[in-house]
C-alpha cells in the first residue's frame, strides 16, 4: 500500500514538474517576442491644438518632436514650452500604461513581477505568494 501511495505522489510531483517546465518554456519563448515588441514600440500624443506632436519609446524617452510652424505664432515661448512638456508627458504616460499591459500579458498571473509592472511598487517584487 505504501508503494502505491509513493507512486501516486511521484506521479503528482512529476506532473507538477512538467507543468512548471511548460510554464517556463512558454515564458522563455515569450520573452524574445516581448523584446521585439518593446523595441518596436512607440506612443504618440498631440497637443489639444494639434501644434505639438511628441513620440516616445517604450521607456518613455522622447524620440521625435514636431512643432508646427504655427505654434510659434499661437503661443508665447513659455506657453509653448509648457504645452510641449505636457504633450511629452501625455505620450510617456500612455506608453507606460501600454507597456505595463503588454509586459503583464507575458508574465504568470499573480507573480510579483506582474504586480510590480502594474503598480510600479517595489513591495510587489518582495511579496511572497502562497
Amino acid at each position: 500500500m505504501a508503494q502505491r501511495a509513493d507512486r501516486a505522489v511521484n506521479e503528482a510531483l512529476r506532473g507538477r514538474a512538467d507543468e512548471v517546465l511548460g510554464q517556463y518554456e512558454r515564458l522563455r519563448a515569450g520573452m524574445a517576442e516581448l523584446r521585439e515588441r518593446l523595441s518596436a514600440f512607440s506612443s504618440t500624443a498631440q497637443s489639444p491644438d494639434g501644434l505639438v506632436i511628441a513620440t516616445v519609446d517604450a521607456r518613455g524617452q522622447l524620440v521625435r518632436l514636431v512643432l508646427d510652424p504655427g505654434a510659434y505664432r499661437a503661443h508665447r515661448p513659455d506657453q509653448l514650452a509648457a504645452l510641449t512638456t505636457a504633450t511629452v508627458r501625455d505620450a510617456a504616460s500612455s506608453a507606460a500604461r501600454a507597456v505595463q499591459d503588454l509586459v503583464a500579458g507575458y508574465l504568470p498571473p499573480g507573480s510579483g513581477v506582474a504586480d510590480y509592472v502594474r503598480s510600479g511598487q517595489f513591495d510587489a517584487l518582495l511579496r511572497r505568494h502562497g
